[in-house]
Formats: C-alpha cells, sequence, structure tokens
C-alpha cells in the first residue's frame, strides 16, 4: 500500500507542477506536459513491480501507437477555442475525437501488423 502511495504522490506532484508552470509560462507548461514524463514513470512503475523484458518492449512499443491518436486532440481543441467554443465543450469533443482514433488504432492496428 505504501508503494502505491508513493507513486500516486510522485505522479501528482507532476501534474501539479504541470499546471503551475503553465499558468505563468503556457509554452514551458506545455513542453513539460509533452515530455514522456508519465511514460517514463510508469515504465518504472511496471519494471520494479515485473521486471519482465517482453512484457516492457510490448508495453512500450504500444505506447507509441496509442500516442499516435492522442495527438489530433492538441489541434482540434485550440482550433475549436479560437471558432469561439467554450473551453469544456472543446475538451470534450477532443476527447471524443481522442477516443473514437484509440478505437481505430485498436481495430485497425492489429489488421495491418501492429502488436496491440
Amino acid at each position: 500500500m505504501g508503494w502505491l502511495i508513493t507513486k500516486a504522490l510522485i505522479s501528482g506532484f507532476i501534474i501539479a507542477l504541470v499546471s503551475e508552470i503553465a499558468k505563468r509560462f503556457p509554452a514551458w507548461g506545455a513542453l513539460v506536459a509533452s515530455l514522456p514524463l508519465v511514460s517514463i514513470l510508469a515504465m518504472l512503475w511496471l519494471w520494479r513491480e515485473k521486471p519482465d523484458a517482453a512484457n516492457m518492449a510490448h508495453h512500450s512499443e504500444a505506447t507509441f501507437w496509442f500516442v499516435l491518436p492522442s495527438l489530433p486532440m492538441f489541434l482540434l481543441i485550440p482550433w475549436l477555442l479560437r471558432q469561439g467554443w467554450d473551453f469544456h465543450p472543446a475538451l470534450i469533443a477532443g476527447c471524443l475525437l481522442t477516443v473514437a482514433l484509440y478505437l481505430a488504432m485498436a481495430w485497425f492496428g492489429p489488421r495491418i501488423g501492429i502488436n496491440l
């Protein structure tokens, strides 16, 4: 239980740090947010709990393929905001697009040889 709390505190600290940086310096906050910190932490936690090279390789490769469908969200949201949309509907639209693209990747990826 202590390890779970440690993971949650470190992960939460990073999210809080990004939001604080972004309040003052939006581009720097975006840079920190774009770093694969969550992925690196997840790999560290996973390796500590299950040090299996094949499992880690699969996880890392699948992470790459699932990052791709999330990227259009970061173009759609600012476009919608500039079109006059309120933040929450723009965020929901971005999330819905991402979910649709994740589902497409999960369906289409294995059919073209991507091991998810």
